[in-house]
C-alpha cells in the first residue's frame, strides 16, 4: 500500500485510569466493548489490522466489502469492531468469527454481521496523514467525511463524542455494549504506539456469589480458586465463573474450611466445563461444595452467562443468604448502548 502510514502503524493506547479526568482539554467517547481496528483502503484494496497489528480482514468480510464501496479511494480509520445482539453487543459472537474455516466465517458474516464503530480518522480522502493534527481537527475531518461518504451505511457508524462532563458519566449507566469511558485530549496529535493523552476508565462492579465448588493448585494440595454460583429464574445454581485472588499464607485454612463442605452436586444448573486442549485433567478437577458459602467479588465483564474475566475476591458475606445471590446483581439497564450510534 502506498498510504502515508503502513499496516504496522501502531494505534494509540490508553492509560487506565481510577476516575474520569475533568477539565476543558478533555472529550469523552464510549468505550466499546470489540476489537480495536485500524482500517486501510489503498483504490480497491482493503486492510483490517488489530491493536496488535495481526490481519483481521479475514474474519469481516462484511466489513470489507463496506469499506471498498465507500466513493473515497484512499483513507485510514480508527475504531472498533463490535457484533450485536441479545439487546447489545455480544462479544461471545464477535470471538467466533476468528475461525480457520472461510466457509464458516462467510455464514456468521451474515448471520451475525458486524459493525464498525469508528472514532478516528488518520489520512484523509487525499492519501494525507492528519496524525499530526490536534484530536479536535481530526475530528472535525472525520465528521465531515462521514457526512460526504458514508451517511447512512449500517455497517459503518460514527462514535459519539462529548465534552459534557456529566453527559460522559451517565454513559457507565448503558448496557452492555460499552466497557466503560474513553478520555482524550483534544489539542495533541495522534499519539501512535503511547498511552498519553488517552484514559480509559472502566465501571467495576459487584456481585454477591455463591461458592459452590473449588479447584485445587496444579501442584499442591491447597485451594488454587474457588468456583462461583448465581441462582438463575429457574432456582438452579449455575456456574459463573472463578475468583483466585487470595493470598498464599490463607490458603491452607481456606482448605480445610472447604474440605468440611465438600458435597455433590454443587452446581444444580450449568456445572464447570470439562477438559479442553489447554488444560489437564488435574487442572480441571473439581470439588463440589454445599451451597453455603457467600463471596463478595469485583468483576468487568458479565457476558454469555458468566464473569469473562476472573474475578477479584474482596469479602466474605456470613450474612448473605445464598438464595439471594441470583442473577438479578449482574443485569444491566435495558438501553441498548447502540442507541447512541
Amino acid at each position: 500500500m502506498t498510504l502515508p502510514l503502513k499496516k504496522t502503524y501502531p494505534p494509540m493506547e490508553a492509560q487506565p485510569a481510577p476516575d474520569l479526568p475533568s477539565g476543558p482539554e478533555w472529550q469523552y467517547e464510549p468505550k466499546w466493548d470489540g476489537f480495536r481496528c485500524l482500517a486501510f483502503r489503498e483504490g480497491k484494496h482493503v486492510d483490517l489490522m488489530s491493536k496488535s497489528q495481526k490481519p483481521l480482514t479475514r474474519y469481516f468480510p462484511e466489513l470489507v466489502a463496506a469499506l471498498a464501496a465507500l466513493k473515497a479511494q484512499r483513507f485510514l480509520l480508527d475504531g472498533e469492531i463490535v457484533i450485536p445482539g441479545d439487546g447489545g453487543i455480544s462479544f461471545d459472537a464477535l470471538l467466533q468469527r476468528i475461525h480457520p474455516a472461510a466457509s464458516r466465517i462467510a455464514k456468521l458474516s451474515q448471520l451475525t454481521p458486524s459493525v464498525y464503530v469508528v472514532f478516528d480518522l488518520l489520512v484523509d480522502d487525499k492519501g494525507n496523514s492528519i496524525a499530526d493534527l490536534p484530536l479536535e481537527k481530526r475530528r472535525k475531518q472525520l465528521e465531515d467525511f462521514f457526512r460526504r461518504y458514508v451517511k447512512s451505511n449500517k455497517f459503518i457508524r460514527l462514535s459519539p463524542v462529548t465534552k459534557d462532563f456529566a453527559e460522559a458519566r451517565k454513559w457507565f449507566q448503558m448496557g452492555t455494549a460499552l466497557d466503560g469511558v474513553i478520555a482524550k485530549r483534544h489539542d495533541l496529535p495522534y499519539q501512535s504506539g503511547e498511552r498519553t493523552g488517552m484514559q480509559k476508565i472502566k465501571r467495576q462492579r459487584t456481585a454477591d456469589c455463591v461458592v459452590g465448588g473449588f479447584r485445587y493448585l496444579e501442584k499442591q494440595p491447597v485451594v488454587g480458586s474457588l468456583l462461583l454460583g448465581l441462582y438463575n429464574e429457574k432456582g438452579l445454581l449455575d456456574h459463573v465463573g472463578f475468583t483466585s485472588s487470595f493470598q498464599s499464607k490463607d490458603r491452607p485454612a481456606l482448605t480445610k474450611k472447604l474440605k468440611s463442605l465438600i458435597k455433590p452436586p454443587g452446581f444444580t444448573g450449568k456445572a464447570p466445563g470439562g477438559l479442553s486442549r489447554w488444560s489437564t485433567k488435574r487442572s480441571m478437577e473439581w470439588q463440589p461444595l454445599e451451597p453455603k458459602l457467600v463471596a463478595e467479588v469485583q468483576f468487568d465483564h458479565f457476558t454469555g452467562g458468566r464473569f469473562r474475566h476472573g474475578t477479584k475476591f474482596l469479602r466474605w458475606r456470613p450474612e448473605k443468604s445464598p438464595k439471594d445471590c441470583t442473577m438479578r446483581q449482574v443485569e444491566r439497564e435495558n438501553r441498548s448502548a447502540l442507541d447512541l450510534l
